[in-house]
C-alpha cells in the first residue's frame, strides 16, 4: 500500500492548508470518508467536515476533525430547505475560510460547488461517487442530471470520478483538463479473514456452525435490491440463512418494507469487519451504485460475491473470475446464482480468494486520499496560489 507523504501542504504564509469536506449527512463522512479524513489529519492539514448533524459526529471528531453543522442539508431535494442550506453553508465557509472545499455526494456536490465558488474558496474539488441517474433511467431524468452536473462542474477546479463509466458519460460536458478517474477504496488494514470474529458474530446471531449465511449490507431502501434479496431468500428457504445488515432510512420516498419472515434484519452495526467474517456469501442486488463500498469490504474479507451487473459493481471484479454478476431487478437470476454457490464449496473458495487478491491490489483508500492531496496541490500550482510543501508535524 502506498505511503502518505511526510510533508504537508502549506499556504504562501506557511500556514497548513485548511481543507473542508462536505456531504449531506454525517454518516457519509464517518463511513465513506473516514480514511480520507484520517489521511488529511495525519498529513498535518487542518481538517473540517461539514454536514447535517447526526449521531456520527463524535466518531468524526475523535479523528481530530472539526465538524461544522449545516442543519438544513437533506438527501432529498426541497427548494425551501435547500435555500436555507445554501445560506448556512455560505456563512460557514465565510467564517471558516478554508483553502480547499472538497464536495461529495450528488446533492451536496451540486450545492457545494456553487456556494464554495461564491464564498471565495480558493480551491473547489468535487468527487463523483456515482451519478444519480443510471443508464436505464428515463431520458428526461438522465438529461436533467447530466445538465446539472455539467453546470455545477463549471464552479469547480477539479472533478474526480470513482468509476470510468461516469467519467465517460460526462467527458464531453466537463472540461477534460480538470477531470480524472481515481477509483475508490477502503481501509484495507481493517478488513480481512478473522476466524475469531466469525465465531463471535455468528454466536450473537444464533447461526449454527454448519449453516450457510448469505448476507447483504446497506440502507433499507428499495434501490439496494431488498425486494429481490427477500425474493431469493424465499425461493431458497431452508437451504441457507439470509441476513441484511444496515440502518433504516429516514428518506421515506426511498424506504421499502420487506417481510422479515425469510430475512433477518440485523440493523446497523459498528463492527462491520467482524460482521463480514460471519457471512459465507455476500450479495448486493443494487439498482444503482457509484462504486460499492460494501462490496469492496466483502471482497477484502475474502467472501464470494453475487452482485448486480451495473456500473459501480462491475468494477469490483470480473464475472466468473472474481464475482458472479446478475441482471438487476431479477429475482430469479439472483436466486440461481446464490443457489449455485450454495451447492459448490470449491467455487465459493475460488471466487473468494480471487476477489480478495483484487481488493488488495486495487482498493486502497489511502491511495485515493493521497491522490486528493496531490490534486489540491496541482490546482494551487495551476492557479498560482504559491502553496508549498512543509514538514508534517511529528
Amino acid at each position: 500500500m502506498p505511503e502518505v507523504k511526510s510533508s504537508v501542504l502549506s499556504t504562501s504564509t506557511g500556514r497548513p492548508v485548511r481543507v473542508a469536506h462536505l456531504t449531506t449527512v454525517d454518516l457519509s463522512l464517518a463511513v465513506l470518508l473516514g480514511t480520507e479524513l484520517e489521511v488529511d489529519v495525519s498529513s498535518g492539514l487542518q481538517t473540517f467536515a461539514l454536514s447535517a448533524p447526526g449521531p456520527y459526529v463524535p466518531r468524526i471528531e475523535q479523528q481530530g476533525v472539526t465538524h461544522v453543522p449545516v442543519p438544513s442539508l437533506t438527501r432529498s431535494w426541497d427548494l425551501r430547505k435547500d435555500a436555507a442550506a445554501a445560506r448556512e453553508l455560505y456563512t460557514a465557509l465565510r467564517n471558516l475560510k478554508p483553502d480547499v472545499l472538497h464536495t461529495h455526494n450528488p446533492k451536496s456536490g451540486v450545492l457545494g460547488r456553487m456556494v464554495g465558488h461564491l464564498a471565495g474558496v480558493p480551491v473547489v474539488v468535487n468527487t463523483c461517487h456515482g451519478l444519480w441517474a443510471s443508464p436505464d433511467s428515463q431520458w428526461v431524468k438522465r438529461l436533467a442530471v447530466y445538465a446539472i452536473e455539467a453546470f455545477a462542474s463549471s464552479f469547480s477546479d477539479a472533478e474526480l470520478y470513482q468509476n470510468a463509466d461516469d467519467h465517460g458519460v460526462l467527458r464531453r460536458l466537463v472540461r477534460g483538463y480538470k477531470t480524472e478517474v481515481v477509483g475508490n477504496g477502503i481501509d484495507l488494514l481493517r478488513y480481512g479473514p478473522d476466524p475469531d470474529a466469525r465465531r463471535r458474530v455468528r454466536g450473537e446471531l444464533g447461526i449454527g456452525e454448519d449453516d450457510i449465511l448469505v448476507g447483504g449490507v446497506g440502507r433499507l431502501v428499495a434501490e439496494k435490491g431488498l425486494r429481490e434479496f427477500a425474493g431469493a431468500a424465499r425461493a431458497l428457504r431452508g437451504e441457507a440463512v439470509f441476513a441484511w445488515v444496515g440502518p433504516e432510512d429516514d428518506h421515506r420516498t426511498e424506504a421499502v418494507y420487506v417481510d422479515g419472515r425469510d430475512v433477518r434484519f440485523v440493523g446497523a452495526r459498528a463492527d462491520m469487519p467482524a460482521v463480514y467474517n460471519a457471512f459465507d456469501i455476500f450479495v448486493l442486488p443494487s439498482y444503482r451504485e457509484g462504486f460499492s463500498r460494501s462490496a469492496m469490504e466483502a471482497a477484502a474479507t475474502g467472501l464470494p460475491l453475487v452482485l448486480s451487473d451495473i456500473r459501480g459493481c462491475r468494477e469490483i471484479g470480473a464475472n466468473e473470475q472474481e464475482t458472479l454478476l446478475v441482471p438487476a431487478r431479477n429475482t430469479e437470476a439472483l436466486a440461481a446464482a446464490i443457489k449455485r454457490l450454495l451447492g459448490n464449496e470449491e467455487l465459493r473458495a475460488t471466487l473468494g480468494a480471487a476477489v480478495r487478491r483484487r481488493a488488495l491490489e486495487a482498493f486502497d483508500q489511502r491511495r485515493v486520499a493521497a491522490r486528493s492531496l496531490e490534486t489540491y496541490a496541482e490546482v494551487a500550482r495551476r492557479r498560482g496560489l504559491g502553496w508549498r510543501r512543509a514538514e508534517a508535524p511529528s
